[in-house]
């Protein structure tokens, strides 16, 4: 048998190199499983939100299966190697301090309810819309900035799931999926008041009164789950008057993402109606108007 011969025998009977073929051979094939299973089962699902977490958990399941064929293993091996790993563990901790509190932020995300992918929040001082959940961090399609309105801005955001142990989570869309918003319309003195909270509520009703039983039944949920007194739902027009004009609050609930669409559906008719009324109703504004000048005696001396 030559020296050659001999070395590949050794190198085949090396107990190190059967393991490493083994956790090669197990990791490909846990590999195929999944991906196998993700082609065999997301497929025939039609929500996003269901392909989504479909795939996340299988993603999950197969980095448990390499855990435990790598514990499996090297399991006669594990005893001499406590103490060494608890020395290295607490170096390990201490320099990755950031990555483990991201590791756990994502557990608390995905255990404990704080938000969930297509959930519009507030994270981190960055509002957006949720579209992934990473184990180390949360992927935020951004809203606002420069953009007025809850409008996206085009920039995607990557937020620390540690942000959820440091600051507090804006929710918009959880157990309540709600708002409340308002306008307010200045009318001048001298219009006709009743006529014109008459005219305010009824476009309130028609534009914005069709959530009311919806958001009151998710209110009462609310109610029920947390010590939460009860809240109207329903439009409301409210007055309050200062030296200039006369003020009218518009209160109303609004889906969290129909905020600038229904705010402009509300000022259109409210135009519209206001204008219908031939002055009965006038729009107050901050200029100024000079309606005479008193009486001046002036003289000239030379």
């Amino acid at each position: 048998m030559s020296e050659m011969d001999e070395f590949v025998r050794e190198w085949l009977m090396n107990p190190t190199v059967g393991r490493l073929v083994v956790i090669g051979i197990g990791i490909a094939l846990i590999w195929a499983l999944v991906k196998f299973l993700k082609v065999r089962f997301t497929t025939r699902m039609e929500q996003a939100d269901a392909k989504y977490r479909a795939r996340k958990l299988l993603d999950l399941g197969g980095f448990v299966l390499v855990i435990v064929l790598l514990t499996v293993v090297y399991s006669e091996r594990l005893g001499g190697l406590t103490v060494a790993l608890g020395v290295a563990g607490a170096g390990i901790a201490f320099a990755l301090q950031e990555v483990i509190a991201s590791v756990a932020g994502w557990l608390a995300i995905m255990f404990a309810g704080f938000y969930r992918t297509g959930d519009r929040v507030q994270l981190g001082g960055v509002k957006g819309d949720v579209i992934d959940i990473g184990v180390l961090r949360t992927t935020i399609m951004e809203i606002g900035q420069w953009v007025d309105g809850d409008l996206y801005n085009g920039r995607i955001v990557l937020v620390a799931n540690s942000f959820v142990f440091k600051e507090p989570v804006f929710n918009y869309s959880s157990d309540f999926p709600f708002l409340w918003d308002e306008i307010k319309v200045p009318v001048m003195f001298g219009s006709d008041y009743e006529e014109a909270r008459e005219l305010f509520g009824t476009v309130l009703d028609e534009v914005a009164g069709g959530l009311s039983d919806s958001s009151q039944a998710k209110w009462k949920g609310m109610v029920t789950k947390f010590m939460v007194e009860d809240a109207r739902t329903q439009p409301w027009v409210t007055l309050v008057f200062n030296d200039n004009w006369v003020e009218y609050t518009l209160r109303y609930v609004v889906g969290y993402k129909n905020r600038r669409g229904t705010k402009d559906a509300l000022f259109t008719r409210i135009l519209k109606e206001v204008e219908a009324t031939e002055g009965r109703i006038r729009f107050a504004s901050a200029t100024f108007q000079v309606v005479g000048v008193p009486p001046m005696d002036i003289s000239i001396r030379k």
